[in-house]
């Protein structure tokens, strides 16, 4: 094939991929405005001393073919044949910012298929598609997305996390060697958020190259950033397969999941913002496109303690509060008392429910209020009249021990009937009732999943994946939340098929803090549940002023999860406060620029959202533990028009303790806080604005408005 260069560009990113005589990305970075396809020659490397006698590319399926050493993209064989793939390309297509490279190897008889697409927001998607071109079925390993990077990427940010503490960055050195981050866990999971993060050594929210990857699979996957013993980087991603779970026969086509990719040279927010900007304009879809309502979930209310005359009393009280959707949760199925048993019998518990679900639908929505409940499909209980019926439904392998996780098992969606059983079920809940919104959540990962004896992980995911589809496609105006025990399934490919996260079981605002900044650096505010909880969290035991937790939960899709009955005069008052306040506030925070501020002190955090007119910005400011120093720094205001001025305001100066202990101590304010101060622009960016000395686990909210 002739030597041909090809760009993909946007007004912030540029790829330049040549296709011969191998499938290769020579550059992945800044906007070129002056590029030639001459330029690339400027790249060609030489062949290293006491190595082979040619150059080794680093393609996008990384072939150990070329002599690259490293684990390539690729890894599988046919009855321990055609193990050693190196594909050529036979023909590439491009339209516009599109590009589909198409290769083969003759003599493995596997054909390739590579899609590289670059979105108007700068973020890069790729994927690969393996076809089997002969009639002995071939065994796939491995199969994954290559993508270098530059040598200046020194240092990998990724996330680890566990139930109720979800999405905490930690940092790697990437001199040598390499990092990987693999779940095995069934799900997206709690501990191993697949993404990863290279950049320049020492980058940050507002400094440093960087190259942000998530890939959008909700199951197992591996993602490995490498340094090579020639000094060149790579990262690799790819959904990780159990042994024996994956071969294809003759004809048959194994996709990639995509790869979404983001280059900054801005750091960490202008990552996040192109993958903001990548959701909200290929993703995200609301039904009616309608602002975000506040919710009230029953869980921290009640429990399964399921009483209709209750319950309705508790959506009277919610609608007072300003909630605008109510949620019943678990236990109003036929024998759910506890989570012992019940699973898997969706149908509506009689004793709680003896006149139905609709005299409290009903109720809901003569309220004004939209209607959710929650299931929970994919598992089943031991304890229930579907295991008894019907046992073999069970996700396992044949002769080994069924291990319980929350006393429950898993239902295998690969079964025809146990599928077409919860189209049914979930057809008649969806189908006779007026419901809204579905709160799905998912409790359990996978232990040795199983169908007919062979590993079935990545087919339950795919099973997930076609009930949700086939559901939406029933019932086009629900919206679905996607929740697994809070955060364990996040990601882009659920995201497609759902409206919201439930970002973590953990309600505490200190700890949401860091949850809901971990998850911002790829997610928007608008997909991010964020409830304030009770006084004294379930969760940590740990208490916080309503101001405290009002203000954590504002910049997400907010919530409420209490029982409104019982809440005392001052609970009361403040959530209605911040739901209102919130209901101010979600047209910008759902639609404006979202920026982290990284401060001098890391005992404060900043966030913030600035209009796409740059007219309004609004600042949260959280003091989480003490203080290192006596008096705080100057908060810089990016994201704003430099020449324009800004009035400065406190949105709700209720929220600042002026007096120390015993009331008896006044503290001195910054003088913006006391009397009117405007600004340029550029002064709050390079000078910025003087916070106030604040006490640990509170909060302020800044409004910067043009004048």
């Amino acid at each position: 094939m002739e030597a041909r260069c090809y760009r993909l560009t946007s007004g912030a990113t540029d790829v330049i991929i040549t296709t011969a005589p191998f499938p290769e990305i020579v550059y992945w970075g800044a906007h070129l405005a002056h590029f030639s396809p001459q330029d690339r020659h400027s790249l060609t490397r030489p062949v290293a001393n006491g190595r082979l006698d040619i150059d080794s590319p680093i393609t996008l399926m990384a072939e150990n073919g070329h002599g690259l050493f490293g684990a390539p993209g690729l890894e599988g064989h046919r009855n321990g044949l055609d193990a050693s793939p190196v594909f050529t390309p036979t023909r590439v297509a491009q339209q516009g910012n599109a590009l589909t490279i198409f290769c083969e190897d003759v003599n493995a008889g596997l054909g390739l298929v590579s899609e590289l697409v670059l979105t108007d927001s700068g973020v890069l998607k790729v994927r690969h598609a393996l076809t089997n071109q002969r009639a002995q079925p071939w065994q796939v390993d491995r199969f994954a997305v290559t993508l270098p990077v530059p040598e200046r990427a020194g240092e990998v940010m990724a996330f680890h996390g566990r139930w109720i503490r979800e999405f905490q960055p930690h940092r790697v050195t990437l001199s040598h060697d390499g990092f990987v981050l693999e779940n095995r866990r069934g799900r997206t999971s709690h501990e191993h958020f697949p993404a990863l993060i290279a950049g320049t050594p020492g980058f940050h929210e507002q400094q440093g190259d960087v190259w942000g990857v998530h890939l959008g699979w909700s199951g197992n996957h591996r993602i490995k950033c490498e340094a090579k013993t020639d000094g060149r980087r790579l990262i690799q991603a790819e959904a990780l397969y159990l042994p024996g779970e994956m071969a294809l026969e003759e004809g048959e086509t194994l996709h990639t999941p995509w790869l979404y990719a983001s280059f900054s040279a801005a750091g960490l927010n202008g990552m996040s913002q192109q993958f903001h900007r990548f959701l909200r304009d290929e993703i995200i879809r609301f039904p009616g496109d309608k602002p975000r309502p506040v919710h009230l979930n029953t869980w921290e209310g009640i429990y399964f303690n399921h009483d209709p005359a209750y319950i309705m009393q508790m959506a009277s009280r919610a609608a007072e509060l300003g909630v605008e959707r109510f949620i019943i949760d678990d236990g109003w199925f036929k024998g759910r008392n506890d989570d012992h048993a019940a699973l898997g019998d969706w149908y509506l518990d009689e004793n709680k429910y003896p006149d139905g679900l609709m005299p409290v639908i009903d109720h809901v929505k003569s309220l004004g209020m939209e209607f959710g409940i929650w299931v929970e499909p994919e598992m089943i209980n031991p304890d229930s009249d579907l295991c008894r019926a019907h046992p073999d439904w069970v996700l396992a392998l044949p002769g080994y021990p069924k291990t319980t996780g929350r006393h429950q098992w898993v239902l295998n969606l690969s079964i025809p009937e146990a599928y077409d059983y919860l189209v049914e079920r979930l057809s008649w809940l969806l189908g006779e009732h007026p419901i809204d919104y579905v709160k799905w959540d998912m409790n359990r990962e996978l232990v040795q999943p199983g169908h007919h004896g062979r590993a079935a992980a990545d087919a339950q995911t795919r099973q997930f994946y076609r009930l949700l589809d086939t559901l939406r496609a029933r019932f086009p105006q629900v919206e679905f939340e996607s929740c697994a025990s809070g955060g364990g399934r996040i990601d882009y490919e659920v995201l497609a098929r759902s409206h919201r996260f439930w970002a973590s079981d953990n309600n505490d605002a200190l700890e949401r803090s860091t949850i809901q900044r971990g998850m911002s650096y790829f997610f928007p505010p608008e997909v991010m549940g964020a409830h304030i909880g009770n006084r004294r969290c379930h969760a940590t035991f740990r208490q916080h002023s309503i101001a405290f937790r009002g203000l954590t939960a504002l910049f997400g899709h907010m919530g409420l999860e209490l029982d409104p009955v019982t809440a005392d005069a001052e609970e009361y008052a403040g959530y209605q406060r911040y739901a209102a306040l919130y209901r101010r506030w979600r047209g910008l925070i759902h639609s404006g620029t979202m920026w982290r501020v990284a401060m001098p002190d890391a005992t404060t955090q900043v966030q913030g959202v600035v209009s796409e007119d740059k007219t309004q910005g609004l600042w949260l400011v959280s003091q989480l533990a003490m203080p290192d120093y006596t008096l705080p720094g100057a908060l810089r205001i990016p994201g704003l028009e430099p020449g324009a001025r800004y009035q400065i305001r406190l949105e709700d100066p209720s929220t600042l303790p002026l007096t120390g202990a015993g009331g008896h101590t006044m503290r001195k304010l910054p003088g913006w806080m006391t009397s009117p101060v405007s600004a340029s622009g550029e002064w709050l960016a390079q000078a910025g604005l003087q916070l106030p000395v604040m006490d640990p686990e509170t909060a302020l909210l800044i409004v910067v408005e043009r004048v």
